[in-house]
Order: C-alpha cells, then sequence, then structure tokens
C-alpha cells in the first residue's frame, strides 16, 4: 500500500481516537455532553453506529487535507502546524455543521453554548496536535 496513504489513515484514525476519547470524558471535568456520533446519526436518521462512522471518516478525510495540502506550508514544529490546521475544521464545524444540525452558530442555541465551543475547539486543537504528531 502507498506509504502516503498508510499515514493518512494512521493519522486519521488515531487523532480522532484520541479526540473522541476526550469528547466522551469531557462530561466528567463539567464540559457538555458531545457525542458528535450520535448527533451526526440524528442530523442524518442513520444508526448510531453508522454517525460514529461517519466521524471517523471525517477525521480520515481531514488526514488527507492535512498531508496533502497543508503538512508542509508552515515550518513549525509538527504538532504546532496541526494544531493551526485544525482551527479550518474548528471554524467548519461551528459556522457551519453545527447550525445545520440546530445548535446554531457557535453553538448558541445549547444550553452551554461557551462550554460547547470551547470543548470543540479543545477537540479540535487535541485533534491536530495528535495529527501533526503522527504524520510528521
Amino acid at each position: 500500500m502507498n506509504k502516503n496513504l498508510i499515514t493518512i489513515l494512521k493519522g486519521g484514525l488515531i487523532a480522532t481516537t484520541v479526540m473522541t476519547l476526550i469528547m466522551l470524558v469531557a462530561p466528567m471535568m463539567g464540559m457538555p455532553k458531545m457525542p458528535i456520533g450520535k448527533m451526526l446519526a440524528g442530523f442524518m436518521h442513520i444508526p448510531v453506529a453508522l454517525g460514529w462512522i461517519m466521524h471517523f471518516m471525517v477525521g480520515i478525510i481531514l488526514a488527507a487535507a492535512h498531508q496533502i495540502v497543508w503538512k508542509n506550508r508552515l515550518s513549525v514544529n509538527a504538532a504546532v502546524n496541526g494544531m493551526i490546521f485544525s482551527l479550518i475544521p474548528f471554524l467548519i464545524a461551528q459556522s457551519v455543521v453545527m447550525p445545520m444540525m440546530g445548535a446554531g452558530f457557535f453553538s448558541m442555541n445549547t444550553p452551554a453554548p461557551m462550554m460547547m465551543v470551547m470543548g470543540s475547539l479543545i477537540g479540535h486543537l487535541v485533534y491536530g496536535a495528535v495529527l501533526g504528531a503522527v504524520t510528521k
């Protein structure tokens, strides 16, 4: 298999797994629940398992974008590079995806908008840091 494809799959799966684990334990630290797989399933009217699969597919697609388009654009530490890249999907999630799913622009229709936005930002930054470190 192509080395670049293996790097993309490995980076996407590992980074998405770490981000997902943080999202799942976030409520234990006072953050709101962020079950993105369940949210995607509800929005798309598909089984929850498929919602989680979609979440991981997006993580792999983002890893491909990072590897092919972004990775060599900045001369910074690989993890920092990934974190800067992760601001793009964070902004798309908060300005496009969340409103489409009924949560509003920057999660303003949720019970705790600032906490949701901060949780999303932290999750995306962790995703980016792990992605950068794994694919360096």
